[in-house]
């Protein structure tokens, strides 16, 4: 054999060498993810089951672990690249650009878990940092994709990122809602504005309800027709909207309803409808009181007594409104200890108002419509007692009498 023929057959040798070890590399990273995959992570797994805190069960749903141990048969392959000559430089540059996907991808995950585990603290319901998390795992996206580019170009980072304030204007267009939505974030959450549980009101989006989540896009509210209304983050500060969140702590419901009373039932108590009325147990000690400060006063006034001009005297309407009061402080549903009026409102073409302002003692919706029905349905029927009646537009019914 010809020393030309040794020298071919030793290169055809080196050749066959290489790629024999370079499938025992990608054998060995295939192996190196088997056991990572099946026993590392069945061990993982066993030590979460035992530990008595739940913390590491988050961790394990959001799959933190599963993605560290991706990085084995990758760092496997950056350590043996050398065995690929003519491939080294390409496969590292990969190896490294995996390397920091499986980072970025293993910590958005961690920051997923922390959302969770945070969600389960009281504070989280007055302060959320769903927003804050949301923007973190946008900034190490855009900088893992930085990093990334850098890497595959043979540039550093800090030269990408140098050419970055070029691109301010555009980045600005770009991101102009995420960055209104980030402020908007801020501003609620430091003032307290709005926290997930609150009800609010928000007219210019059909939004009444609860409110579900707190992103750093948007707000989802269960409106009590069990809709979901989904408003931008960055709208909070345009518009205005009703936070409920104050009455449901007092723990008081404003009642705040009229009766229309016609003007021409109004009239003075004669002796006969104050005779039915001091029956009432309601008005015994209103009529009484009431009785005895006219007569002192008419008894001082020592002209024209007696004359209905110029006497004082009740009135029906008066003491409607006096049995009113009496009948609501009487209701133990009934706050006694918050703002509490019965009041009448300027006269208007459909009578004069009387309006009822109190405050019941839940703030449950379906409770505090059956107090206020209760309450008005005994006033509605309670009425006619003391000769008032309500004021109605005539109907084909009211006519029918005239014929």
């Amino acid at each position: 054999m010809t020393i030309a023929a040794i020298g071919e057959w030793l290169n055809i040798s080196l050749q066959y060498a290489r790629i024999v070890a370079a499938v025992g590399v990608l054998l060995l990273c295939w192996i190196v993810y088997l056991v990572a995959r099946y026993i590392l992570l069945k061990i993982i797994d066993k030590v979460v089951e035992k530990t008595k805190t739940h913390w590491d069960d988050i961790f394990r749903k959001h799959r933190v672990f599963r993605r560290m141990v991706l990085v084995a048969p990758v760092l496997m392959l950056w350590f043996f690249a050398d065995l690929f000559p003519g491939f080294q430089a390409f496969i590292q540059k990969i190896c490294i650009s995996l390397i920091v996907m499986i980072s970025v991808s293993t910590l958005n995950g961690v920051l997923s878990a922390i959302e969770e585990i945070y969600g389960e603290l009281p504070v989280s319901r007055e302060r959320p940092i769903k927003g804050f998390l949301q923007i973190i795992k946008l900034i190490m996206v855009i900088f893992g994709l930085i990093v990334i580019v850098g890497v595959l170009i043979d540039r550093s980072p800090i030269y990408l990122l140098s050419g970055l304030g070029a691109m301010t204007a555009v980045l600005i267009l770009v991101f102009k809602d995420t960055i209104l939505s980030f402020v908007a974030s801020v501003r609620v959450s430091t003032n307290g504005l709005i926290k997930i549980g609150d009800w609010i009101s928000y007219p210019q989006h059909d939004a009444d309800g609860e409110v579900i989540d707190m992103a750093l896009h948007s707000i989802r509210i269960r409106n009590w027709d069990k809709t979901i209304t989904t408003i931008p983050m960055h709208k909070l500060l345009d518009e205005s909207f009703k936070n409920w969140q104050g009455m449901v702590e007092t723990g008081g419901r404003r009642i705040m309803r009229s009766l229309s009373i016609d003007m021409n039932s109004i009239k003075f108590l004669d002796d006969d409808l104050l005779g039915r009325l001091s029956k009432v147990r309601l008005l015994e000690d209103y009529l009484r009181d009431k009785q005895a400060e006219i007569e002192a006063f008419n008894q001082q006034l020592k002209k024209e007594t007696g004359k209905q001009g110029t006497s004082r005297r009740m009135t029906n309407f008066g003491t409607f409104r006096a049995y009113i009061a009496a009948y609501l402080r009487s209701l133990p549903v009934i706050r006694k200890d918050m703002t509490f009026l019965v009041r009448h409102l300027d006269p208007t073409p459909q009578g004069i108002p009387l309006q009822i302002y109190v405050f019941t003692n839940t703030t449950e919706w379906a409770k505090y419509e059956a107090i206020q029905a209760d309450i008005f349905d005994h006033l509605l029927a309670v009425i006619s007692e003391f000769d008032l009646r309500v004021f109605q537009e005539p109907s084909g019914w009211d006519w029918r009498g005239s014929r």
